[in-house]
């Protein structure tokens, strides 16, 4: 399908305040109107802003990927800005998972115009699988980075809540959270290496009061979804486990039964963790927490060592 057809089949629209979903009604700054290719969800469903380091380490493109598959099924619309890095990954794995995908070019949405030029074809899946493409100009308008910071306080603006994946000093993902703050929408964080600058911005945010995400589960819980027991995201979305060695596809179900092991594989599919950590994130007394531990090293899931738990 070339993009003639492409233009006929989705359109670009002018879009009012009146079209707009709720939360972008009711958010600081929103703009008078916007233009728009292709299609917004039901009305249900819940915008969830993701963003991060246009250049992020394998870690963050694990996390990315990891965490949004693990919302497969939910009522959940994944919005960002189509960069290169995490925005863009964020699409993908939106699109893979089933998901339905809102883009916020910093540029017209005339198919020649779109930036980045890369993502050109990204912008065209997103449209065809249903989803849309937003942008507060006009085809023809000039754009250049100043048109950044405005699509940054739209895509925190129309989302119940803001995700950060990786953001070194001075990042537009912490623009993003900022305008996320200033129109009183949620905030979470990925936390990372204390080794990489990437994993300042989401230490920054977290220690200011931004909830700590280290599995799907969290996420929806913090979208306000119950998650059931036994599903994969309350497994730590056991499809998460797959690329570790040494990890089944499946667990044996006597670890998968068990609140207290899922809970603490969970915390550790994407990075190890020292075990007041674990403490904290599973709410365990000290003693059950150690004997999970050894029992989960005797299955040869995971590795203790001076105090520090990772997956084998």
């Amino acid at each position: 399908m070339d993009t003639q057809q492409i233009d006929t089949l989705f359109p670009i629209r002018q879009i009012t305040e009146t079209d707009y979903p709720e939360t972008l009604r009711n958010a600081k700054g929103k703009p008078k109107s916007l233009y728009i290719r292709g299609s917004l969800p039901p009305v249900h469903y819940k915008y969830l802003c993701v963003v991060g380091s246009r250049h992020p380490s394998p870690y963050g493109e694990e996390a990315v990927a990891k965490l949004i598959a693990g919302l497969a099924g939910y009522p959940i619309c994944i919005v960002s800005g189509l960069a290169i890095g995490i925005d863009g990954m964020a699409h993908r794995a939106a699109l893979e998972a089933g998901l339905h995908c809102v883009a916020f070019p910093g540029s017209s949405l005339a198919w020649k115009e779109i930036l980045p030029r890369e993502h050109s074809g990204l912008a065209e899946t997103i449209v065809k699988s249903g989803g849309a493409l937003l942008s507060e100009w006009k085809p023809g308008y000039p754009t250049g980075k100043w048109a950044f910071a405005a699509r940054n306080r739209h895509m925190a603006g129309i989302s119940v809540a803001t995700l950060i994946i990786q953001a070194g000093r001075g990042s537009g993902s912490l623009m993003t959270a900022k305008h996320a703050e200033i129109s009183d929408r949620d905030v979470m964080a990925v936390p990372g290496s204390i080794s990489n600058s990437l994993s300042y911005g989401t230490h920054m945010l977290i220690r200011r009061g931004a909830a700590l995400i280290s599995s799907s589960k969290d996420l929806l819980e913090e979208l306000g979804f119950r998650v059931p027991r036994g599903s994969a995201a309350a497994l730590g979305a056991r499809g998460m486990f797959k690329g570790f060695k040494g990890i089944a596809k499946t667990l044996p179900s006597h670890i998968a039964t068990d609140e207290l092991s899922v809970s603490i594989l969970g915390a550790l599919s994407l990075e190890e963790a020292t075990t007041s950590f674990l403490l904290e994130k599973t709410g365990a007394s000290t003693p059950s927490l150690n004997e999970r531990l050894s029992l989960l090293e005797l299955e040869g899931l995971i590795q203790v060592d001076s105090g520090l738990v990772k997956l084998v």
